[in-house]
Order: structure tokens, then C-alpha cells, then sequence
């Protein structure tokens, strides 16, 4: 009855995780796990701002190494800052107890985060951090509102704060243009999320592709066996359609004296 009822709660959580994104805008993106680059960027920036407080603990720096192309040594000394060894899972360096006195309660852990929030809600919630001076520790997020978490970013977006600037005016679901020139037909609006320029080591487009490849890293992480299933998965559906031929032949035998 326990893992029945664990099973239905698993089941449960991405439902939950759409309930939380009602009435918020979520941009889309594209990802390719077949693109080893980009998964070794998102690596790169999991191990460097996101590792201090949250982990992923279901991962081995060797899997993630073996998958991603990258050679152990390597991984070992530009993505391991634990002392650890290249079996172990990628835990966070941050103790739990630590973390519940610092912030109320430990960070959650990245390894199925992908899975349950969805791509589209991460790389959202990772590009609308905002300076808010009201909250414990100076940032707000449009996607999560009132998060307990810094925006640990800030150092490649730049300082991004809520401000006015012209935007297409949308109605009923379709982006207006001018009937007669062409042009988009905007509107000034104050709630919007401004970048202030050259307060970042990014541009908006490397930012934005920079955010795609750590989405990328944690598509990869919470089901690195994604391409192997697809993979098999076609060659079980091959073989069935193959047998069908057979099958269908067999039972016109049964059936051809049957009146």
C-alpha cells in the first residue's frame, strides 16, 4: 500500500508543478539532447552557481562525464570542488543543517527537476529574476513569486529590475501590427522586466543561450536513459509492426474454413 501510494504521489507531481505556472507566462524553448557542447556548458554552469547550495544527488560525476564526452580528469578538476572522487553522486557542498539555518530549509535537489517542473517553466524561472529590495535577500521572481532564493546570476544577466518599456500590444492572443505599414503596434507597460546595460558579463543572447544549455544539463539529468528508451523503443515498435504481417497471416489460415 506505501509504494502504491508513493507511486500515485510521483504520478501526481508534474499536475502539481502546472497547477503553480497558472496565469504566468512561460517561454519556450528548444532543447537537443543529442548536443554534447551545449550539455557541457550546462554542466559547467550546474558546478559553478548552482552546486553550493543545491546538488544533484541521484547523478555520478562519472555517468555525467561518460555521457557528456568529457575525459575524467577534466571533470575532476574543473567540475569537482568537493574532494571527491569521480564515483561519487553530485551531492552539494552545502550541509542540510546549514542550510536550514540559513534559509528556513535546505535547497531542494536538481536531479528530477526538469521532470517535474518542465523545461519551459526552468529556463522562465532562471531568466525572471528581479531586483526586489522588500525580500530577505534582494531578489524576486515573475515565474515563482516571493522565492527564497538569491539570484546567483546576476553576474552574467546584469541587474534586472522591474520597469516600463514598449511592447506589442496583444489582443486576444494575436501580436497586433499596423494594417497599413507592417509595424508592430506597441504600448508603454511598467511591469516589465529590464535589464540594466553592461551591468552583466552577457549579452541578452548569451545569456539567454547560456540558460538553454543548463535547461539542457537538467533535461539530461532527470532521465539520462531519454535517447536509449526512444532508441529501443523504435525497434520494439519495428519488430511489432514486423510481426503483425505474420500474425495477421496465421489467423486468415485459422479462420479461412470458419463459414
Amino acid at each position: 500500500m506505501k509504494k502504491l501510494f508513493a507511486a500515485m504521489i510521483v504520478a501526481c507531481l508534474p499536475v502539481f508543478a502546472f497547477a503553480n505556472t497558472a496565469g504566468v507566462h512561460l517561454d519556450k524553448v528548444d532543447i537537443d539532447l543529442t548536443d554534447k557542447a551545449a550539455m557541457q556548458d550546462g554542466a559547467r554552469t550546474f558546478a559553478n552557481y548552482c552546486m553550493g547550495c543545491h546538488g544533484a544527488k541521484f547523478q555520478r560525476y562519472e555517468r555525467v562525464a561518460d555521457d557528456l564526452g568529457v575525459p575524467h580528469e577534466v571533470m575532476l578538476e574543473n567540475l569537482v570542488f568537493t574532494g571527491g572522487k569521480i564515483g561519487d553522486h553530485m551531492q552539494s557542498s552545502m550541509r542540510s543543517e546549514d542550510a536550514k539555518g540559513w534559509f528556513g530549509a535546505a535547497p531542494p535537489d536538481l536531479t528530477l527537476v526538469a521532470r517535474v517542473r518542465g523545461n519551459d517553466w526552468l529556463y522562465s524561472y532562471l531568466r525572471s529574476f528581479y531586483e526586489d529590495p522588500s525580500r530577505p535577500l534582494g531578489a524576486n521572481n515573475t515565474v515563482f513569486h516571493n522565492v527564497g532564493m538569491p539570484n546567483v546570476l546576476v553576474g552574467l544577466q546584469g541587474r534586472q529590475y522591474m520597469g516600463c518599456k514598449q511592447v506589442q500590444v496583444v489582443e486576444d492572443g494575436k501580436k497586433q501590427y499596423d494594417p497599413l505599414t507592417g509595424t508592430p503596434i506597441t504600448h508603454k507597460a511598467c511591469d516589465q522586466l529590464v535589464v540594466e546595460p553592461k551591468t552583466g558579463s552577457l549579452s541578452e543572447e548569451e545569456f539567454d543561450e547560456k540558460i538553454k544549455n543548463l535547461v539542457t544539463f537538467l533535461a539530461y539529468s532527470a532521465n539520462p536513459v531519454k535517447l536509449e528508451s526512444q532508441r529501443i523503443g523504435t525497434y520494439v515498435l519495428l519488430y511489432l509492426a514486423f510481426f503483425f504481417v505474420f500474425a495477421y497471416l496465421l489467423k486468415r489460415e485459422y479462420w479461412k474454413d470458419v463459414h
